[in-house]
């Protein structure tokens, strides 16, 4: 099994004007992106663009639209210019390994390039045409149109290499980033015949591809093609931009949600050392220095007065009040009905409740932007390059060829770097100074001012009948929408956020009458909500779970069988199940007082994937995970380290938001500001994780957001099997606290520190 690995990232970026490109000789494939598992339809376009043929001359594009780009060059070199970007998930080499395999060169051979903005290329079907990296979409994108694109190169390579020797193509085969004819011995490099290949006409149709028993990338661990260069400091993240008389600044905007600046009094500010500039922004004052520092000592010096408007009084409870009031009284639209409500059976009803949660990435929000009269140019990491483009278009009244934009590596995304406010801010500042200006927002900042997953409210209900199984299942969500403000079109006609019912409308199991609905309830205006890893089955697959081990309580069943009864039509979701079921040792032995197991199952982003958590819980109210085996369908893997890699990663970011993270409202704004108050997990509290993979060739599944979206039910029900606890508002901490509190109080007698009728 080699574990050889890719070369570095090619730190050089994309000229995002083409037609300034230097010119070289060689091959250029384009290909169409045009959606991921069943829905692919990898193609060529054979149709020339608008001004593509000078683009092509330039840099080497071919003389059609394709929405991404393989290059060969005649030194031998293959780039690939991504269209997704890489923020820890490892997909640059995923997407590496795809094109390799088809092309046939080692995985050594292909650099990745950051792409520029250009939605018409790089755009995502997944996730209505916008270039963004999100929802656990690039590799399901990518299966079959990058290898798509990787067979034709390799064909055209074929045939350039055919002609010159006189040979018939079939004769040949290619190895190592070489055509080789058997018969005669002859080789001839890939750079070598590029500069033919590139003047062949494009094939027709698509192209074979490889059978999967001759994969000899794909399905084997590789080392990331971004490891060597993010261990010796050679990456680049936008936090490190250096731009020759750049300044440093950073910002302070009103604590309450859509309150304004009223007046700064800066003459204490600008008499500091390196302090350069205080920006007055309508809602938010920055401060420039020649360093951080100095600009953090001037932004503490400021004496600021606020008009913190509306919402000078919201906090937690009163919008727990209007998600209730919604969930009672508002106009749910339904997601889906079917079959009706019997009239006879066990009724169990329950209501969860789900926090904001910040984002709380390792690399805090910045953006360098330089501002001149005749041209804007960013350097940023963003998930959303369009966004950044269109942003800076409307803010500066520039053309967008005059809108330069660089991207780099993300220190984090986790849908933050969806958004684009942070270049919208930098640019505000940007406008009012000559010079380029790097604009770091603080953890606080950070944290205080995210645009945080909204808060959930959840009525769930079911009935059961004489066999314990339920006849009826109804679920309704309330919450903000984040789909109809960040991309309204993908609203139904009747106005549905798919993303609120995601893994609720549709679950593995059998249930003859269900009917899931949502009703919105929009945040306080300055409030907005935000994608969040995992997005909506995240939120979703914490009530249903939790809800189906209720169930099985209810009925007096072990919440494994439970399970297993209502999976039977479902081979795929049982599969992972009892592979997580047996490689726990499920129902053998017993388990030490204090100590219990939590099932969670789901189907989000295309995977299958069952999590066993086995966690210890102190009668103070302390959890402790001991053990984490996984059971995962995910279709083909293509680089099982990144699998696994992702797998751990999700459950530790989802488990570290289900035990600790949730933000509060007081007087207007977020009470949390650092890792101090919003905390992961340390590496003293990390369980062991196991994962147990089923092995199949189906097209991939999504697997960015696949364990943080099944982490929270597990440990929710783990915690249950421990104390008899059942934990329906997050987080779990929180949720034990208030527990115990609670159990102290209806004590007769009891003292303060008395933990009498705590958790058991």
């Amino acid at each position: 099994m080699s574990t050889q690995p890719g070369t570095p990232i090619d730190s050089t970026l994309v000229n995002p004007d083409r037609r300034k490109a230097l010119k070289f000789g060689g091959l250029a494939i384009g290909f169409l992106w045009l959606g991921g598992g069943k829905a692919a339809l990898a193609a060529i376009s054979p149709l020339p663009q608008p001004d593509d043929a000078d683009m092509a001359a330039a840099d080497g594009h071919p003389a059609f639209a394709p929405n991404a780009f393989v290059r060969i060059d005649t030194d031998g070199k293959v780039r690939l210019v991504m269209p997704n970007v890489e923020m820890g998930q490892s997909i640059y080499t995923g997407t590496a390994m795809l094109l390799a395999e088809e092309l046939g060169v080692d995985l050594a051979r292909i650099s990745v390039e950051h792409a520029p903005s250009d939605v018409q290329l790089y755009g995502t079907k997944l996730l209505g045409g916008e270039q963004a990296t999100g929802g656990s979409t690039s590799t399901r994108n990518g299966w079959e149109s990058l290898r798509q694109a990787g067979a034709v190169a390799r064909l055209l390579l074929v045939q350039a290499a055919a002609a010159q020797w006189k040979v018939m193509a079939d004769s040949c085969t290619v190895e190592h980033g070489e055509v080789v004819h058997g018969a005669s011995g002859r080789r001839l490099g890939y750079g070598a015949l590029a500069a033919a290949a590139g003047k062949l006409p494009m094939p027709s149709g698509a192209i074979p591809l490889k059978d999967p028993a001759q994969f000899t990338l794909i399905g084997k661990p590789w080392r990331r093609v971004d490891a060597a260069i993010k261990v010796n400091g050679e990456a680049q993240f936008g936090i490190d931009v250096k731009v020759p008389g750049m300044k440093i600044a950073t910002v302070r905007a009103c604590p309450v949600f859509g309150g304004k600046l009223a007046s700064v009094d800066d003459s204490r500010a600008r008499t500091l050392p390196g302090v350069v500039a205080v920006i007055k922004l309508d809602d938010a004052v920055a401060v420039i220095g020649d360093h951080y520092w100095a600009a953090h000592q001037g932004l503490e010096a400021l004496e600021i007065n606020w008009d913190l408007g509306a919402n000078a009084h919201l906090d937690t409870e009163e919008l727990t009040r209007q998600l209730d009031e919604h969930s009672r009284t508002g106009k749910p639209i339904v997601a889906r009905k079917q079959g009706q409500r019997p009239a006879a059976g066990k009724s169990v009803e329950a209501i969860y409740q789900l926090p904001l949660l910040a984002h709380a990435t390792m690399e805090p929000l910045n953006a360098t932007v330089h501002v001149s009269p005749d041209q804007c140019e960013i350097w940023v990491g963003t998930q959303v390059p369009n966004r950044v483009v269109a942003a800076a278009v409307k803010l500066t009244g520039l053309p967008e060829e005059k809108i330069v934009f660089h991207n780099f590596f993300l220190g984090g995304g986790f849908g933050r770097r969806l958004e684009a406010d942070i270049v919208v801010q930098a640019i505000k500042i940007a406008k009012q100074v000559d010079y380029p200006v790097k604009l770091i927002w603080s953890r606080e900042e950070d944290v205080r001012h995210d645009i945080p997953r909204p808060m959930y409210y959840d009525r769930i209900s079911a009935v059961l009948g004489d066999h314990g199984r339920p006849d009826y299942w109804s679920h309704r969500t309330t919450g903000a929408s984040v789909e109809a403000r960040w991309i309204p079109a993908a609203l139904s006609k009747d106005g549905l956020d798919s993303d609120t019912v995601e893994c609720a409308a549709e679950t593995p199991y059998a249930v003859p009458n269900v009917l899931s609905e949502w009703v919105p309830c929009d945040l306080p205006q300055g409030l907005l909500p935000g994608w969040w890893r995992g997005v909506g089955p995240t939120h979703n697959l914490f009530v249903v779970e939790s809800f189906m081990d209720e169930l099985a309580h209810a009925a007096g069943q072990d919440p494994l069988a439970y399970r297993r009864t209502l999976l039977q039509k479902n081979p795929r979701a049982l599969a992972v199940l009892d592979l997580a079921a047996e490689k726990i040792g499920w129902g053998k032995g017993s388990l030490p007082p204090g100590v219990g197991r939590g099932i969670a199952l789901g189907e989000p982003f295309g995977s299958a994937i069952c999590a066993i958590v086995e966690a210890e819980v102190t009668a103070e109210g302390s959890v402790r995970m001991r053990r984490v085996v996984v059971g995962l369908d995910c279709g083909q893997m293509v680089n099982p380290s990144s699998v696994s890699a992702q797998v751990q990663g999700g459950l530790l970011f989802g488990f570290s938001a289900a035990l600790y993270n949730g933000l509060t409202v007081k007087n207007g704004g977020i009470v949390e500001s650092n890792f101090n108050d919003y905390r992961n997990l340390r590496i003293n509290e990390t369980p062991a994780i196991e994962l147990h993979v089923v092995q199949t060739t189906a097209s991939p599944g999504g697997m960015g957001e696949v364990g943080t979206a099944i982490a929270a039910p597990a440990l929710a029900n783990a915690v249950f099997a421990a104390c008899g606890v059942r934990v329906r508002n997050l987080p779990i901490e929180r949720a034990l606290a208030a527990h115990n509190a609670e159990a102290r109080k209806t004590v007769t007698g009891d003292k303060q520190d008395d933990h009498s009728g705590a958790l058991t």
